[in-house]
């Protein structure tokens, strides 16, 4: 494939071009005729319609193009197709996928998405601005319209209860926003409790969000009629992901929110929370199709917001309304509509041409920028690869010596039974129950059976060299022998996260991953399964197909290991995430979060609870 390089430059330098184009005085580039047009802004389906284009803009929508084609005009032939606008992901973390920005883009450009707005808050918790930087520089190579936003949670809360690698506040925010028009706002406020409480440095993000004249994203995990979510609204934060039910989108739609309804691999929630167009009949304008994420596996086998705009015409949504989800709002929601987001003059051509029905979603060719860049589901397009700095490759700070001792966890008597608290995981879904458990305890040692529900959970910092490290239960994993799963992807601190039911194997697991400077290990009685993830310890610098291939191996080695949790991968690097309800580990300690905040708490019943916040 040649490599090419792509122009996103503003509109206001095309202009004299695409008006010489739409009036026949200057050849397109390129010509899509004769198709059926989506067209998200009227809600219209439009057969006959063709478009021609200049450079990387769109110059012309009309019946007849044949004024705009001149000797060297490359045209596609679309009688039969439907042309709709390259799909748009509302919110994305593209380090989830544990694949770098240009690899991503390999991965989901075929299946028609085109561009997205990517919060990159899992590198930025590790390398600070420099990893947002990185990322951004990376983004700019690709053929995505890739919109990045400001890590507004670095800690993602209160800092006495997670060590993470950096820190950005308002001056950090201020400064990344100046980047660029690509630098698009903040990233989810996660710690709604500090916004709506009025901490200084939350609100100082927002303010120099709002002056700066971008969008700041949301986060709010309290109850749909909780009183609390109009005081976050007032904040300026403007959009919400954390949609689990219909009353969710009910709720921040009314306060003039959009509401982002998201299907990722680990969690599902188009079916319930798009009720709100199907059954309740809200106007959809502020409704958006997010990911929030897929792993590189789903990406492989169902495809990415091509796959969610299936799922929602599936549940009953309007194809053109499930387009426009997915497009236009997405574009309104950010500011950016005047470039992507519909096939309009003047718009940037990224542009899908789909076969079949309209509701299968089945995209033959995706075109970006201009240039045709992916064919029946293969890439067509390549450009220059990016090259992550040693700074990036080097970032868990910690020794391979672990021992089955590290993984020890005291109890507050010697022998017996005691009631502990056990974070309960919820397959599919973000959030997890805080449960109760009596186990055992000998020497002064909990016991975890090999055997039973409840397994160790432990989280070390591996940033700064502090020698944090907090051992927990957690239940629901599933092991049926003796196993373990270690790993640098522990959202959103990223420290090291090791859970199993055997001391010595957790020791191993952890150890390995150490050695890898970050990823994955799977160990067990049988082997051990591992997934290198040397940029920032959470993506890897090897292609997608590689990537999906290791991930998959890491879901088999859990699976054989009796952990038969949907994307389990994905669902247990959350069990670090202190602002998800209701139980989580830090490097700090067990963390509570609550309708009345977040509280770090302790593991036995018998031992008196200390407010963090």
């Amino acid at each position: 494939m040649k490599k090419t390089r792509f122009e996103r430059g503003p509109l206001a330098d095309c202009v004299p071009d695409l008006v010489a184009t739409a009036r026949g005085d200057l050849p397109a580039t390129l010509v899509i005729r004769g198709g059926t047009l989506v067209n998200v802004i009227s809600g219209e389906i439009l057969p006959g319609m063709s478009v021609a284009i200049q450079g990387a803009r769109i110059a012309y929508v009309g019946k007849d193009v044949s004024h705009a084609i001149g000797e060297h005009t490359r045209i596609i032939e679309a009688e039969g197709r439907y042309i709709a606008p390259g799909l748009l992901d509302g919110h994305c973390h593209i380090e989830s996928t544990q694949m770098k920005v240009s690899e991503f883009a390999r991965a989901v450009l075929p299946s028609g998405t085109t561009g997205g707005f990517f919060d990159p808050h899992e590198i930025s918790n590790v390398l600070g601005l420099k990893g947002l930087r990185m990322m951004l520089d990376e983004a700019r190579t690709t053929p995505l319209a890739a919109y990045l936003q400001v890590a507004s949670c670095v800690p993602s809360t209160h800092p006495g209860l997670e060590t993470t690698g950096a820190y950005i506040g308002p001056e950090e925010v201020a400064e990344a926003l100046s980047w660029g028009p690509d630098m698009i706002g903040l990233g989810e406020v996660m710690n709604f409790p500090g916004v709506v409480y009025g901490d200084d440095t939350m609100l100082g993000e927002i303010q120099a969000t709002l002056r700066a004249g971008k969008v700041a994203d949301g986060h709010f995990t309290w109850a749909a009629d909780d009183w609390r979510l109009p005081a976050y609204a007032a904040s300026g934060v403007s959009g919400d992901h954390e949609c689990v039910t219909k009353e969710d989108v009910v709720e921040r739609l009314r306060l003039g929110m959009y509401a982002k309804m998201r299907q990722g691999s680990a969690w599902h929630d188009v079916a319930e929370t798009i009720k709100a167009c199907t059954e309740l009949g809200l106007d959809t304008r502020r409704m958006l199709l997010v990911t929030d994420d897929r792993s590189s596996e789903s990406l492989l086998k169902e495809g990415h917001m091509d796959f969610v705009v299936r799922l929602a015409i599936s549940q009953g949504v309007k194809p053109v309304t499930a387009f426009q989800m997915a497009t236009i709002n997405t574009a309104e929601r950010f500011g950016v509509a005047r470039d992507i987001g519909a096939v309009i003059p003047g718009n940037m051509a990224d542009i899908i041409l789909l076969d079949g029905r309209l509701a299968d979603v089945r995209v033959g060719m995706t075109i970006a920028a201009g240039q045709i860049v992916a064919e029946h589901g293969k890439m067509t397009a390549a450009w220059e690869p990016f090259i992550y700095p040693d700074e990036a490759l080097n970032t868990v700070k910690l020794n391979p010596d672990l021992q089955p001792g590290d993984m020890a966890l005291a109890a507050p008597i010697a022998e017996g039974t005691i009631a502990a608290k056990v974070i309960q995981v919820t397959e599919n879904h973000v959030d997890t129950k805080e449960k109760l458990a009596h186990v055992e305890v000998k020497q002064g040692l909990v016991q975890v059976p090999t055997d039973g529900d409840v397994c160790k959970i432990a989280v070390l910092e591996r940033h700064k060299q502090s020698g944090n490290r907090a051992v927990a239960l957690v239940g629901g994993i599933g092991f049926k022998k003796p196993a373990a799963i270690a790993m640098t992807v522990a959202h959103d601190s990223h420290n090291l996260l090791i859970i199993g039911n055997d001391d010595a194997l957790m020791a191993e697991a952890g150890n390995r991953v150490i050695g890898m400077q970050g990823g994955v290990a799977v160990v067990s009685a049988s082997g051990s399964t591992e997934f290198p993830l040397r940029i920032a310890g959470l993506m890897s610098t090897e292609p997608f197909e590689q990537v999906a291939a290791q991930s998959e191996a890491v879901s088999e080695a859990l699976q054989s290991a009796g952990c038969t949790l949907n994307n389990a991968f994905m669902t247990l690097s959350l069990l670090a995430l202190v602002v998800i309800p209701e139980l989580r580990l830090s490097d700090k300690g067990l963390v509570r979060i609550s309708s009345e905040g977040i509280e770090q708490v302790s593991l036995f019943e018998e031992v008196n609870e200390v407010k963090a916040q």
